[in-house]
């Protein structure tokens, strides 16, 4: 009997933990496959040269609607969907860059670009972050 009470708390204790990653599985946001090499020692990509510099790169597959792209240091880089984390793609749901901050034009949150958390806590969903692979100096790719 101590052996069906011990397994019973133990199941229901795991199961209301959570895991604060779910922000970041959105359902307005689609998971596309894509994988971008960026030199930033080229023209389109040269603010990447520079820290804290983000940088909006549309292309037609690299994510949903763009990715955002911000160099922290000479070892870390930060990639984020451009589509505002809390709205499905149209037409005003393609992020803005506002200083160190991106602005979502639909419902007018801010997320910060070295966390993808909105500001004073808004938004449900954080920003969505993509991975970021140092290839040489100047050189990142960034896939999903």
């Amino acid at each position: 009997m101590k052996k069906l009470i011990v397994l019973i708390t133990f199941t229901l204790l795991s199961l209301s933990c959570s895991s604060d990653s779910v922000r970041y599985k959105n359902p307005f946001i689609p998971d596309y496959a894509f994988s971008i090499t960026i030199d930033a020692n080229l023209p389109s990509y040269s603010k990447l040269l520079s820290a804290v510099n983000p940088l909006y790169i549309f292309d037609g597959t690299s994510g949903a609607n763009g990715i955002i792209v911000m160099k922290i240091s000479d070892t870390d880089y930060r990639a984020w969907e451009a589509n505002c984390p809390n709205q499905y793609i149209s037409a005003c749901s393609r992020m803005l860059i506002n200083g160190l901050n991106a602005k979502c034009p639909c419902d007018d949150i801010e997320y910060n670009l070295f966390n993808g958390v909105g500001l004073n806590g808004e938004g449900e969903y954080t920003m969505k972050p993509y991975r970021v692979d140092i290839l040489a100096k100047n050189v990142i790719r960034v896939s999903n």
